[in-house]
């Protein structure tokens, strides 16, 4: 958004197997054969498989970051995440610096002082195609993944998680049967260096396989796509998350984050979605900007009646039927809504979302881009020129009912 099988088959995916041993070499970062280790017994139950980490082997990631995995179930995993905060319209801007849509440089001042508000979890979408480079290599800058790294860093400096994803490429990452061979091959390569770069760090660093994935400037570009649309983007996170785990070390076990058709929560979407390999360490990632008319589009400013929040709660349900009742957890990556003048109603909405969100489970990640002027693009609550927060009481609601 720019402001929106069996297990033994996953193990065989995870890990390079020796078939005539049957057993796993996994090859940490290092010089030197690494000592064979036998496979474990089959996982019958709903638990992730419990796997050594590589951060102590292959030593820190970062001196904020010492590369520690822990055993957490993906419901557990989503409920430490609590509530989150995009750093949107930054990195993720349509232009060859993160300065390109306005928003000021990212700094350590501006995350310290969204930790210090209570925020656990910094989504940082990241938009690549600027600093990628031609077929068929489509190497990224070195100078754009240190950015993007040391953004990372700031985040794990007080102790977040960090999300990097895939942003605003849109323009070549297109869901259709003749664009898919070039596309995953670009987006292949793409994530193997994005994983590669990340490899050394701790469960706290989750990837993000695409943002909203769609077919820009058709018809059903939000309603759901078409079948070959979804297919396509089904495709498209399965070489995306083969690529990470392919890269080895603690991307293994990374949690990755997946998305529905442009992350709708129409059925249509949402009952499309295939987790690729059947991958126990994926989130579903879905965006709600519930109810649309009120968050983004500015055409009602008002919220709060019974029938309103009745919606809202069936919005929630929905998506509690279809992936959290299946085993799946799930991160609402963006939501938020627009300054119209509308505090009392904002607030209201806010508090009504962020609560129903917690109970279900989920991890909720506002969507902030810089804006907090009046218009159904003022979706900023935190202002990174003066770090100050000209909504902190909605930053407060939100966050309260993780506390």
């Amino acid at each position: 958004m720019r402001h929106f099988l069996l297990f033994t088959v996953f193990i065989f995916f995870l890990f390079s197997c020796d078939s005539d041993s049957g057993s796993i070499t996994i090859i940490p970062e290092g010089e030197g054969p690494q000592e064979e280790q036998p496979m474990e017994e089959e996982n019958t139950g709903n638990e992730n498989p419990v796997e050594e980490p590589n951060g102590g082997e292959e030593g820190a990631a970062s001196e904020f970051d010492d590369g520690t995995f822990r055993n957490l179930s993906a419901f557990d995993f989503t409920a430490d995440m609590k509530t989150g905060w995009n750093i949107g319209n930054s990195l993720d801007a349509e232009g060859p610096d993160e300065t390109f849509w306005g928003n000021p440089r990212i700094t350590k001042a501006m995350i310290d002082a969204v930790a210090a508000r209570g925020f656990k979890t910094l989504r940082i979408p990241v938009t690549w195609r600027f600093h990628q480079g031609p077929a068929p290599d489509y190497t990224v800058e070195e100078a754009w993944l240190d950015r993007v790294e040391e953004v990372v860093n700031y985040a794990r400096a007080n102790n977040m998680y960090a999300i990097v994803n895939v942003h605003h490429d849109d323009t070549w990452i297109i869901p259709t049967a003749a664009e898919t061979a070039e596309v995953s091959d670009r987006l292949g390569k793409l994530w193997t260096q994005i994983a590669n770069r990340f490899r050394k760090y701790s469960d706290y660093v989750i990837f993000e396989t695409l943002n909203e994935p769609r077919h820009e400037n058709t018809p059903n570009e939000w309603n759901g796509g078409t079948a070959e649309g979804r297919a396509a983007v089904n495709q498209y996170h399965q070489v995306s998350l083969d690529a990470i785990r392919a890269t080895g070390g603690n991307n293994i076990l990374r949690q990755i984050m997946i998305s529905t058709y442009a992350a709708s929560t129409l059925p249509v979407a949402m009952d499309a979605l295939i987790i690729p390999n059947d991958d126990p360490r994926t989130l579903i990632s879905l965006h709600s900007y519930f109810p649309f008319p009120f968050t983004l589009e500015g055409t009602d400013q008002t919220w709060g009646s019974t029938d309103d929040k009745t919606q809202l709660t069936m919005e929630m349900n929905r998506i509690k039927a279809k992936f959290t009742d299946n085993g799946k957890a799930v991160v609402l990556g963006e939501w938020s809504s627009g300054n119209q003048n509308n505090l009392a109603d904002r607030l209201e909405h806010a508090s009504f979302y962020a609560e129903a969100a917690a109970e279900r489970g989920f991890a909720s990640v506002w969507w902030d881009n810089g804006n907090s002027g009046v218009s159904n693009d003022g979706l900023a609550i935190f202002n990174r020129n003066n770090l100050t927060w000209p909504f902190g009481n909605i930053a407060d609601a939100i966050i309260e009912p993780n506390n």
